[in-house]
């Protein structure tokens, strides 16, 4: 017996954990300075730690009652209904349940590319066709609706990043609004804005107040630190919030995620500060990187190395894991999530001599 066929699917490639390029090279994972997932640097809110530790008794308890008090907490921080908020495992969760009330066999849908691979992934689950449309290198992986709907021909579904992984472009909500009013009355336009707290544009959730065909992602992965609960969430239109409960697996996000979530919520301060050293971080690389980066929304940054393969390899054997971007169709370019200010000043020194070395020979 073997699987139906998964030959169009493209693997989602994670960066390698600290632990196992600790293990390789021989060294302890402390001396390393892992900047190759976009996780946030302060690690998760102490509160939210906290109350991993409290929610501990109560694990043999289905996250019933908690899943609703954190659902509330969405809707109150976001001034939607309940029903607006569809929880899930991660943002790539919400994707999932999107592509089950949304798509039918043989369905198309288009995403970006470069881009995130699970976008695709999730579509073909439901036995829909994927297209896609470029971002160039060429113009600086811009996010124009003319660039976006070239590719465009009745598609159910058109994913938009924005801020973009890996190249850190974002689109503007008027052009998102745009790209709403020029596809057809039954495309939904989700919008990813996974790495949203970052970026200094308004969210596309104010759109949900005169439309049904946009949806929002967001998670708690990147700027709330809690990456290893994978809690995410869609933000819908009114008119067809109540499918959540047609598509969503039970109890999908578990009560200590949940819990984490909610104190998560509450720390204003420790996302201010992770914020707030992202985007000096940015701006540092940006100023003191000897290659060419890429303006970025996200807490990464895009950098043009040449050889990526060997450039990410040479500075982890120098202990900095930063990430090579020939998954995403680019091969001489890595990203460099932004880390603390100590972390990242030695991410540009160890990345500055190793791109010297490259060059020399």
């Amino acid at each position: 017996m073997e699987p139906r066929d998964l030959s169009a699917h493209v693997a989602y490639s994670a960066g390698r954990g600290i632990e196992e390029v600790a293990r390789d090279l021989g060294m302890e994972p402390e001396d390393l300075v892992k900047l190759s997932s976009n996780e946030n640097p302060f690690g998760p809110s102490p509160a939210a730690v906290e109350a991993v530790r409290e929610a501990a008794p109560d694990l043999h308890v289905y996250p019933k009652a908690v899943h609703t008090d954190l659902t509330d907490a969405l809707a109150e921080e976001f001034d939607l209904g309940p029903a607006q908020v569809w929880l899930s495992p991660g943002a790539d969760g919400a994707l999932d349940l999107l592509a089950r009330a949304f798509i039918d066999p043989g369905d198309r849908v288009l995403v970006p590319e470069p881009g995130f691979a699970y976008y695709p992934m999730s579509a073909r689950y439901t036995h829909a066709e994927v297209d896609s449309y470029e971002l160039s290198k060429a113009d600086d992986f811009a996010q124009s609706p003319d660039s976006i709907l070239e590719a465009y021909d009745g598609h159910r579904v058109v994913y938009l990043t924005t801020p973009h992984n890996p190249t850190g472009s974002e689109v503007s909500l008027p052009d998102v609004e745009a790209v709403a009013d020029r596809t057809d009355e039954e495309t939904l336009v989700v919008v990813d804005e996974a790495y949203g707290e970052f970026s200094e544009a308004p969210s596309a959730r104010r759109l949900l107040e005169d439309r049904e065909d946009v949806a929002v992602l967001r998670t708690f992965s990147k700027a709330y630190g809690l990456a290893g609960l994978r809690v995410g969430y869609a933000l819908v239109p009114e008119e067809w919030a109540d499918a959540y409960e047609l598509v969503n697996t039970p109890f999908a996000v578990n009560s200590v995620a949940c819990r984490a979530g909610l104190a998560a919520l509450e720390d204003d301060d420790h996302v201010e500060r992770t914020v707030e050293t992202t985007r000096w971080a940015r701006e540092y690389m940006h100023e003191h990187l000897d290659a060419h980066t890429w303006e970025s929304g996200g807490n990464f940054v895009l950098v043009e190395v040449g050889d990526a393969a060997a450039v990410a390899e040479a500075s982890q054997r120098q202990g900095v894991i930063i990430r090579d971007c020939t998954s995403f169709g680019l091969p001489d370019c890595v990203r460099v999530s932004c880390g603390t200010r100590e972390e990242t000043r030695e991410a540009v020194a160890v990345l500055n001599d190793v791109l010297a070395e490259v060059l020399a020979g």
